[in-house]
């Protein structure tokens, strides 16, 4: 294939092609990270013939420097912490990141899901997608939140990713699949002709393009 998608949803139907193990199950959710995953997610669960839903995941950044994660928070109250790194900071200085990053998600979670209950993955295997993958600390983070929320199983499966993040990755992830690993990785948006950064109203519609249902079986 070309070094470059046109755009998200080319990406989506291009990834759909390494999930075809996964298409028509009954136990599958694809689960689009907010915001630019939600795209390339529909994309995926359309082709695959699998529900679809959001995936709403906070990093929990140390204070003074935060690109580096100390844990995360998802739905649910769902939190993860990374002890090496959340022990060196005070419960004061914890608590505040938490509570900031709590209400974005509480913020994102009611206009994603419009009212629909929480997201629950028991028994379920999630698929997490993400329309690149640059450090992998994100989806590091949404990996421990899907499993606390009951999957079983959790694929992660994303257009482009780094080498050494993809490895990383798959200590983990049950799967990690992506068609392009670039030497030179640069930044996700290398590849894409077409990389907007997605607003509220592409996610809701992205969403709602695709059957969500999440019941697990009974």
């Amino acid at each position: 294939m070309d070094s470059r998608y046109r755009d998200r949803q080319e990406a989506g139907q291009i990834l759909a092609d390494r999930l075809e193990h996964l298409a028509g199950r009954s136990d599958v959710t694809v689960l689009g990270l907010v915001r630019g995953g939600v795209p390339v997610a529909a994309a995926v669960a359309r082709q695959l013939g699998v529900p679809l839903d959001a995936l709403v995941v906070r990093k929990l950044g140390v204070p003074a420097a935060p690109e580096v994660a100390f844990g995360a928070v998802g739905p649910g109250g769902v939190r993860v912490l990374n002890e090496p790194l959340s022990s060196r900071l005070s419960a004061g200085q914890v608590d505040e990141v938490v509570r900031r990053e709590l209400a974005e998600l509480e913020r994102r979670e009611r206009t994603y899901r419009a009212g629909r209950p929480t997201l629950r993955l028991d028994d379920r295997i999630a698929v997490i997608v993400d329309d690149g993958l640059a450090t992998g600390a994100t989806a590091r983070a949404a990996v421990a939140v899907a499993r606390q929320l009951g999957a079983k199983r959790v694929v992660v499966a994303v257009p482009v990713a780094a080498p050494d993040a993809y490895q990383s990755l798959a200590a983990d992830a049950d799967e990690v699949v992506s068609p392009l690993l670039p030497p030179d990785f640069g930044a996700v948006s290398r590849y894409y002709v077409d990389f907007h950064d997605v607003p509220d109203q592409e996610v809701t519609t992205a969403l709602t393009s695709v059957d969500r249902r999440t019941d697990g079986p009974g």
